[in-house]
């Protein structure tokens, strides 16, 4: 049985987050910003947290957020390595995290030339197809035309 408490509770944040992406159709460019909001978030999170997290290595919040502008973007310069296990673990979720970002911003950028292009080409076809449609149109008028010529000497 269940509480009012229970009844009236909100869903998980999970679920939330689940609704508010499904509310709009998730098309490459929808899912290229979702995608690079993440990955922002993700990186100044990550460059706070690993500076907490491996003091001796990241002096200031500014180093650990220079550390995850350079791994999130796959340049890794090397000047800046954590150290801890915990650092390193952040630094793990980041590098991939960086990859996908790469790829999903690549395949939006893929996909939306390709939608150009088929767009172009269908619009070529279509004015073609129109045009041949038109002359049929009038050959047939022309033949009626010419059927009722026929029919009226009779």
């Amino acid at each position: 049985m269940t509480t009012p408490e229970q009844a009236t509770a909100s869903p998980p944040a999970g679920g939330r987050v689940l609704k508010l992406l499904a509310r709009k159709p998730l098309t490459a460019g929808r899912a290229a910003q979702i995608i690079a909001s993440v990955t922002v978030s993700i990186t100044i999170i990550s460059g706070v947290v690993m500076h907490f997290t491996d003091e001796k290595t990241y002096p200031t919040v500014g180093d650990g957020l220079w550390w995850a502008i350079q791994t999130v973007t796959t340049v890794g310069y090397g000047d800046l390595v954590p150290s801890s296990t915990a650092g390193r673990l952040v630094a793990a979720l980041v590098m991939v995290l960086g990859i996908g970002f790469l790829t999903v911003i690549t395949a939006a950028i893929t996909s939306t030339f390709i939608e150009s292009a088929k767009r172009r080409l269908q619009g070529s076809e279509t004015d073609a197809l129109s045009a041949k449609l038109d002359q049929i149109g009038e050959r047939l008028t022309m033949i009626e035309a010419g059927l009722k010529d026929l029919g009226g000497h009779r």
